[in-house]
């Protein structure tokens, strides 16, 4: 038979659409051709494959018996064609991430240790950010993606995929050990130094918002401006610190504090731009990401 794989290819297309022009033009030819292509393939099987209608083309039993065996083939030729050009595309080029160091520590360094094993020609460019600043520079096209915490605030033009909730648990050095003997409501903390990251953050916000509706307000004796500088703070003596429950995984000198009210709890999240497309990398390590919701 004088049939190649083309024609097969051409027949899926014209049955997808349900229309030669249409198919004609999804593989950027032209309708001649396509009429041209499926009258060899119905000639060469001895058997009519289309019914012709005003609105296009319907299947006959032969052409719907070869299009059940036909359409997984041709789906998994083009499934293999698209994974060979992705890894291709990913021989190379750079991703710009900007993460908040709790979305780093508590989720994202083992989705990028994972993808650099796969992916080790893409360049991985990574800007520690707060919230708005992350936000701020997806918006200023800094970084492709960005990973961060809840509350994130104004997200016009953006799009976000929570990933994973992390608690965030009082903590207290041996000084305040007493403390641990009963559940403190947020007012009965506010009588100790606290340690907080600094005003302008979105976690500021979030435990000014939570101290305010005890009564009380939320004036921390430190601000630090990054997560990962409260624990040293905490173990130093100088105050209790809310830390995510994934810092605490193993760590010594200080004291974990009851809540009668349950622990604040945020969402690492994945944000994008809306009205701009990833690179190919930027896709293959979000698809990474979200695999793991």
């Amino acid at each position: 038979m004088n049939i190649s794989y083309d024609h097969y290819r051409i027949f899926y297309y014209v049955v997808r659409y349900g229309s030669f022009t249409k198919a004609a033009n999804a593989l950027t030819s032209n309708q001649p051709n396509i009429t041209r292509a499926m009258g060899i393939l119905e000639s060469e099987l001895g058997c009519t494959l289309f019914i012709r209608t005003n609105r296009g083309v319907k299947l006959t039993a032969e052409g719907q018996q070869l299009y059940e065996h036909i359409k997984p083939a041709v789906e998994q030729i083009q499934t293999g064609e698209e994974e060979l050009a992705l890894h291709k595309t990913l021989q190379s080029g750079i991703i710009s991430i900007g993460a908040s160091e709790i979305a780093l520590r508590c989720f994202l360094l083992n989705v990028l240790a994972q993808f650099h094993r796969k992916y080790s020609g893409v360049k991985l460019k990574i800007s520690n950010f707060s919230t708005p600043q992350a936000i701020s520079a997806l918006h200023k096209g800094v970084v492709d993606i960005a990973f961060v915490t809840t509350p994130t605030g104004d997200m016009k033009g953006l799009k976000a995929v929570n990933i994973r909730k992390v608690r965030e648990l009082p903590v207290c050095s041996a000084e305040l050990e007493h403390l641990a003997d009963k559940a403190l409501g947020y007012d009965e903390i506010a009588r100790y130094p606290l340690i907080s990251l600094s005003e302008g953050t979105k976690s500021y916000d979030m435990y000014r918002d939570i101290f305010a509706q005890s009564g009380v307000a939320f004036k921390p004796d430190i601000e630090v401006a990054t997560a990962d500088l409260i624990l040293p703070m905490v173990r130093s003596g100088l105050g209790i610190g809310f830390v995510p429950e994934p810092f605490l995984n193993a760590e010594h000198g200080v004291i974990r504090l009851k809540l009668k009210d349950e622990p604040p709890q945020r969402q690492i999240c994945c944000i994008k731009t809306a009205q701009h497309s990833l690179s190919s990398a930027a896709r293959e390590l979000e698809k990474m990401v979200t695999e793991k919701i």
